[in-house]
């Protein structure tokens, strides 16, 4: 019997929360009373996380699905390999660190067969330090200008799809970031879910570094023509404030006799070139899109399959 509800969990060094992962999953997809999968994407582990799916596959071959890529290519591609051997009417997305709870799956699940296409997870009650929640704020809020879908947490990986609604993205996912962006800007319908959140086991893998790449990636990726944007608005911005500190020299010059020109002269050549770093950050990240794309490399390669 096919399953008509198919959990996809990604996993990257997880052997502590991975048992209790699926554990509770299997326990909550089961007392659903309907035909269902599992399966477990592990995204090029060095600790004990597949030995975990291994053990689970053996309990349950008829139902866990296991995938161990060859390296850690990142969350989305692990997302995708799980997505695209889902084979359920219904498909939810989690991560294996235990933030989100498995007894959650239902109430999305009961979001789609309500009628939406999405049942987006919103943690109401974030369990993440400020380093994170602020970031993600902004994110969020860039995300739902450049959408046009007005919801209120797109970093929640804890989500349920209707099959229908996912095929047209599937060519994207995995090279684009947020996945659930790029459901919802096919024009899928979407009602917020809210799921528990958890402090997460270990610790986090989102430096400042890599939540600036994700910005420059939503800006790069769901903002059309952002360089033009940029340049007008940096341009007018550098303009005004080089008009106002050329009035300022002068009326200082004018009444002090004494121009201070190396302190702001060095002012605005520095804000100059951090104009410049940002722009060519983005630009970068543009020719990285190209060259994936003219080299036509995969998005991952598998080295085992149960």
């Amino acid at each position: 019997m096919s399953a008509e509800i198919s959990v996809v969990v990604t996993l990257y060094n997880e052997d502590q929360s991975a048992p209790e992962v699926v554990r509770r999953s299997v326990a909550t997809l089961e007392a659903l009373g309907r035909p269902w999968e599992l399966i477990l994407v592990d995204d090029g582990s060095t600790d004990g996380t597949w030995a975990t799916v291994e053990s689970a596959h053996a309990a349950d071959a008829e139902h866990v699905r296991g995938i161990r890529l060859k390296r850690n290519f990142g969350q989305h591609p692990a997302m995708h390999a799980g997505l695209v051997r889902a084979e359920g009417d219904i498909v939810v997305t989690m991560d294996g660190d235990l933030q989100n709870s498995p007894e959650d799956i239902p109430k999305l699940v009961a979001g789609v067969e309500n009628g939406s296409d999405v049942a987006s997870g919103r943690r109401n009650a974030r369990r993440d330090s400020w380093g994170r929640t602020v970031p993600s704020l902004l994110v969020n809020g860039m995300l739902r200008r450049f959408t046009g879908v007005a919801i209120s947490d797109f970093g929640c990986a804890f989500n349920a799809y209707r099959r229908s609604a996912l095929e047209p993205a599937l060519g994207a996912i995995g090279k684009q970031k947020f996945t659930k962006a790029l459901v919802l800007s096919t024009g899928a319908s979407v009602t917020e879910v809210d799921v528990q959140h958890s402090p997460r086991q270990g610790t986090s893998r989102y430096s400042p570094l890599r939540l600036t790449r994700v910005a420059l990636h939503v800006l790069a990726g769901f903002w059309p023509q952002p360089i033009q944007w940029i340049g007008i608005a940096l341009g007018t911005l550098c303009t005004l404030a080089a008009f106002a500190l050329g009035v300022y020299g002068v009326v200082y010059w004018i009444v002090e006799e004494n121009f201070p020109g190396p302190l702001f002269g060095g002012t605005a050549v520095i804000f100059v070139l951090g104009v410049q770093g940002f722009i060519l950050a983005l630009v970068g990240e543009y020719l990285a899109r190209i060259q994936r794309d003219v080299e036509g490399r995969p998005l991952y390669t598998i080295d085992r399959e149960l």
